[in-house]
C-alpha cells in the first residue's frame, strides 16, 4: 500500500507540470498568416515579381537582430515565391488582426507591399526594395523608402547586404527615418525563444518529484 501511494504521489505531481508548462506554437515562432489579395502585388526581394490575386502564405525563415528574412508561399507551401529582407518596425497599438500596408503606385501599377504586422504583435516587418524601385516608390508616396544598394542574387546575401534608406527626392536618409526601433524590453520580450525544449525542466521537476517521494515515505513509516 506504501509503495503504491509513493508511485501515485510521484505521478500526480509530474502530471501537473505537465499542464502547467506554457506550449510553443509553431505559427507564432515563424508567423505564418495565410494573406488573400484581391488584386495583383508587388513584393521585393530574390525572386520579385507582381503576386497575381490569390491566396500566399507568409513567414519568418529567418530572424536576426536587426533584420529578418521572409519568405511568400503559395497556398500549399510547396513553392517559393520570393525571398524578402526586412527590418523591424514598431507600432505603437497591436491588433488582433495581420495588418498589410502598401505603397502608392502610378494608376494602373500593382500596389507594392510595404509591411506585414502579425496580430498580437507591437512591431512587424517593414520590406526592403532595390534601389531604382525604391527611388520610384519614394517619388510616388512622397515617403523615404528602404532599399539595398547592390543587388542581391541569393539568400544567404540578405544577412548581409547594406540597408539604406532614400528621400522623394533622390536624397539618401537615414533609415530610422522609414523605420522605429521597438523599446529594447518590448524586443527583448517578443524574439524569446518560443521553440526551446522543455526536456530539461520535466527532467528537474521529476527528480523533486522523487525526492517528495522519498520524505513521503520517511515520514510514513
Amino acid at each position: 500500500m506504501k509503495v503504491f501511494t509513493r508511485c501515485f504521489l510521484v505521478v500526480c505531481v509530474f502530471a501537473v507540470s505537465l499542464f502547467v508548462l506554457p506550449v510553443a506554437s509553431a505559427d507564432d515562432w515563424n508567423r505564418k498568416t495565410v494573406v488573400t489579395f484581391s488584386a495583383p502585388v508587388e513584393v521585393p526581394g530574390v525572386g520579385a515579381q507582381v503576386l497575381p490575386a490569390g491566396t500566399y502564405v507568409f513567414k519568418i525563415m529567418d530572424s536576426l537582430s536587426d533584420r529578418h528574412i521572409v519568405q511568400i508561399f503559395n497556398q500549399e507551401e510547396n513553392h517559393v515565391y520570393t525571398t524578402i529582407l526586412a527590418i523591424p518596425n514598431y507600432r505603437l497599438q497591436a491588433t488582433d488582426k495581420t495588418v498589410m500596408t502598401f505603397k502608392e503606385r502610378a494608376q494602373g501599377e500593382p500596389e507594392a507591399i510595404r509591411a506585414w504586422f502579425y496580430p498580437g504583435r507591437q512591431w512587424g516587418e517593414e520590406f526592403v526594395y532595390p534601389k531604382s524601385k525604391a527611388l520610384e516608390l519614394a517619388k510616388i508616396s512622397n515617403e523615404p523608402v528602404l532599399y539595398t544598394p547592390v543587388a542581391v542574387a541569393d539568400v544567404e546575401a540578405l544577412k548581409t547586404v547594406p540597408i539604406e534608406a532614400v528621400s522623394p527626392a533622390g536624397e539618401p536618409v537615414p533609415v530610422t527615418e522609414v523605420v522605429q526601433a521597438p523599446p529594447v524590453e518590448v524586443a527583448k520580450l517578443e524574439t524569446l525563444p518560443k521553440t526551446a525544449s522543455y526536456l530539461p525542466l520535466l527532467a528537474c521537476i521529476g527528480l523533486l518529484s522523487l525526492g517528495a517521494a522519498a520524505v513521503a515515505s520517511k515520514y510514513s513509516t
